[in-house]
C-alpha cells in the first residue's frame, strides 16, 4: 500500500439534507429539519449538483479514484431521476484516466427492484444502516410512527442481495446493543461480509445546540448510566464500547478471518503493519473529510455541521479553495495539537491518535481536558488484540496468509 495523497480530500454529499423516512432515536443529525420553514424545499437542485460533480472531479489529482458518498438523510427521497442525473454529469466531467466511484449510504427501506438494478448497473457501493437482528434493530431505529424498521431493511437487502450489488453493514453500537454483542455478529455475519462497527456517543447538552431535538428518553427502559456520565441514555459506554468489540474479536479470530471484514479490525491490523489507513477517526490528523449540504453549503465535518464550522459555499467559492482553507487545515491539525499529555505517552497512540475530536470531552486521570470519552474501550481493544495482531502482521510480512491465526494459539 502506497502513501495516500496529501492532496485528496473526499466531500460526503447530502442532497436532500436530514430528510429521512425514519426517525431513529439516535440520529443527531434529524433536528437540522425543524431549523427552517416547513415549506423549506431540501431537495438539492440542478445548478448545484453540476458544479459539485464538476468540481469535485476536477479537483482530485489526475489519475486518482474520485469517490463520491452520498448520504442524508435518506438519498433515496429523492428518486431515482436524480441520481440517474447525477451519473450523467459524472461522465460529462470524468476524463478518461479518471475512475469514479459511488457510495451510497441507506436505510434501505425503499430499496427496490429498479433502484437495486441501478446500483448494479452503475456499481455503486451501498452502506446499509442495521444495527443486528430484529429486536436489537427495531429498538431505535424507527419511523415515524414509532414502528420498526428491520423487516423492510432487509426486503431491501434482499434486493440488493439478487441483483449483485456490492454492499457492507453500517452498525451502530449503543446502550442496548453492548450488553450481548455475540448475537448481532452472529447475524451480521450471516448476512454481511463487510461490516462497520459505529459508536454511537453524544453528550446531553449537545440539545443546547439543537434545540427542536425531542426528549432523550428511550422509548424503553432507563440505561443503568451513571448521573455523573455526560452522555444520553443511548451512548455506548468506554467500558461497553470495549468490551463489545473484544467479545466480537474472540470469535471472529478463530473462526472468520479472511472471511468477514471488520473496518476497526482490518484497519488496526494495518496500523501493525505500517500500512496507511484511510480513515481520520485512527489518524494523526483529519480535515480530509468534509460534508456538503443540499444547498452547496461546504462544513469541515459530518460531526461539525454548525455555523463555526462553515467553510463556504461552492456557488462562491471553488471547491477546492474550500477544502484547503486555513479554517479547514487548522481544524484538521488540531486533533494532534490538541491532544492530552497522557495520551501522546499512550503505548497505543498510534492505533488511534485520540480518536475522533467530537467524543475528546472526558479528562484524563491528571484533569486535562481532551480525552476521548471512549479511551477505556479502545485501549481494552488494543491490549486485547496485540498478540493475535502481532501473530497476523507476523505472518503478512513473511507473505503468508492472515488466516493463519485462526490455527494458532494466540
Amino acid at each position: 500500500m502506497g502513501k495516500r495523497d496529501k492532496n485528496v480530500f473526499e466531500v460526503m454529499a447530502k442532497p436532500c439534507g436530514p430528510l429521512c423516512n425514519l426517525d431513529c432515536v439516535y440520529c443527531f443529525y434529524s433536528y437540522k429539519k425543524n431549523r427552517e420553514t416547513p415549506s423549506y424545499n431540501w431537495t438539492m437542485d440542478h445548478e448545484t449538483l453540476e458544479i459539485f460533480v464538476r468540481d469535485y472531479i476536477r479537483s482530485q489529482p489526475p489519475g486518482y479514484p474520485v469517490q463520491f458518498v452520498w448520504q442524508g438523510g435518506e438519498p433515496t427521497l429523492l428518486g431515482l431521476d436524480f441520481f440517474e442525473e447525477v451519473v450523467e454529469l459524472q461522465r460529462k466531467y470524468g476524463g478518461p484516466d479518471q475512475k469514479v466511484i459511488n457510495a451510497f449510504q441507506t436505510n434501505a427501506t425503499l430499496i427496490d427492484e429498479k433502484w437495486a438494478s441501478f446500483f448494479s448497473e452503475n456499481k455503486f457501493l451501498l452502506g446499509v444502516s442495521i444495527d443486528g437482528p430484529k429486536e436489537i434493530h427495531d429498538y431505535y431505529r424507527v419511523d415515524h410512527r414509532g414502528e420498526g424498521s428491520f423487516d423492510r431493511v432487509m426486503d431491501g437487502v434482499e434486493h440488493l442481495r439478487e441483483h449483485n450489488v456490492d454492499y457492507n453493514a453500517l452498525v451502530c453500537i449503543t446502550d442496548i446493543s453492548s450488553k450481548d454483542p455475540l448475537p448481532i455478529y452472529n447475524f451480521l455475519r450471516a448476512h454481511f461480509e463487510f461490516i462497520q462497527f459505529i459508536p454511537v456517543v453524544a453528550k446531553r447538552d449537545f440539545r443546547e445546540r439543537a434545540p427542536f431535538l425531542r426528549d432523550s428518553e428511550n422509548p424503553g427502559e432507563q440505561s443503568a448510566k451513571s448521573h455523573t456520565d455526560p452522555t444520553t441514555d443511548w451512548s455506548v459506554t468506554p467500558q461497553g464500547f470495549g468490551t463489545f468489540l473484544t467479545t466480537i474479536f474472540d470469535t471472529w479470530v478463530k473462526n472468520d478471518v479472511g472471511k468477514v471484514f471488520v473496518q476497526l479490525f482490518d484497519y488496526t491490523l494495518a496500523n501493525w503493519l505500517g500500512y496507511p489507513v484511510p480513515l481520520c477517526v485512527l489518524n494523526r490528523t483529519c480535515g480530509k473529510a468534509l460534508v456538503m449540504e443540499h444547498n452547496g453549503d461546504i462544513f469541515s465535518c459530518d460531526h461539525f455541521v454548525f455555523p463555526e464550522f462553515r467553510l463556504g459555499n461552492i456557488k462562491e467559492t471553488p471547491l477546492v479553495e474550500i477544502a484547503r482553507s486555513p479554517a479547514q487545515v487548522s481544524f484538521g491539525r488540531d486533533k494532534w495539537e490538541r491532544l492530552p499529555g497522557a495520551c501522546r505517552d499512550c503505548e497505543y497512540l498510534r492505533f488511534c491518535f485520540g480518536g475522533c475530536p467530537k467524543n475528546r470531552f472526558s479528562c484524563t486521570p491528571d484533569g486535562e481536558g481532551g480525552l476521548n470519552y471512549l479511551c477505556e474501550g479502545y485501549r481494552a481493544f488494543f491490549k486485547h488484540t496485540e498478540k493475535a495482531m502481532r501473530f497476523m502482521a507476523a505472518e503478512i510480512t513473511k507473505g503468508r496468509p492472515a488466516e493463519n491465526v485462526m490455527n494458532a494459539p494466540v
